[in-house]
């Protein structure tokens, strides 16, 4: 049965070298659509091409196909050549230029709009924030030690049990931020029976990646609440923050 699957893939040498070339021109449609389910296909099936060019050299090999193995081992090799100069080469330059993402965002002078209160190096709330006694229901944005890395506090009386977590949008276009990421990274479990307002918040930080350091615009925090039980999801609060993207 294996073997016959491998004469199925493999023996027909334009099989796997067509499915790394239809694998490539994705990857390059996915880069310019600048779709986030699209880029992980694309790379998912591109990762696959490259087994399949491996697994066909080695068939070659087997067969004593010299050249076709010399070809899609080379074909192998170069592929993981330019991914890793792209890696180094986009490392650099978003290092040295940022994504470029918040050049032209203009933050709006008719709404109100807090900054995040700086941690620094020490990552320790202050302590006028471990002292603070809240009368109500309030939230916190607090900057790691970079731009573009936070972390939060909420507090709240009663709540059920569950998680609360973030979703976060650019104020005047509207666009959900590192939508990939920041609800699992946010997500904060909650437990409070009583009416006494209590303070949860994250451990870590978590990352905002639109925008580059010194390029401010505003933003809309929303805290969500997952409930434990099931139930719906719901929105509990928002807040709108002056922020700074992370700059790799």
């Amino acid at each position: 049965m294996m073997k016959r699957l491998l004469d199925f893939f493999f023996d027909k040498w334009l099989r796997p070298l067509l499915y790394f070339g239809v694998t490539c021109l994705l990857l390059i449609v996915s880069e310019y659509a600048n779709q986030a389910l699209l880029s992980r296909v694309s790379l998912i099936l591109f990762a696959s091409s490259l087994a399949g060019l491996f697994m066909s050299g080695l068939y070659q090999l087997f067969h004593r196909r010299w050249l076709k193995a010399l070809i899609s081992g080379f074909l192998l090799g170069a592929s993981l050549v330019a991914i890793a100069f792209y890696m180094v080469f986009n490392f650099f330059v978003e290092t040295v230029d940022g994504d470029k993402w918040a050049n032209n965002l203009k933050i709006p002078t008719n709404i109100k709009l807090d900054e995040p209160i700086d941690l620094s190096y020490s990552n320790q709330r202050p302590d006028s924030i471990l002292a603070c006694i809240k009368q109500e229901t309030d939230f916190q944005l607090y900057q790691s030690f970079q731009p573009g890395l936070y972390e939060y506090d909420f507090w709240t009386p009663k709540i059920e049990r569950g998680n609360i977590y973030l979703k976060a949008y650019e104020i005047t276009q509207e666009y959900a931020l590192s939508t990939d990421a920041l609800a699992e990274n946010s997500m904060v479990y909650v437990e409070n029976p009583s009416d006494s307002i209590m303070r949860f918040g994250t451990k870590t930080h978590f990352t905002i990646y639109e925008g580059d350091w010194g390029k401010p615009y505003a933003a809309r925090f929303e805290v969500w609440l997952k409930p434990a039980s099931g139930g719906q999801e719901r929105k509990l609060f928002t807040k709108n923050y002056i922020i700074e993207g992370w700059q790799r």
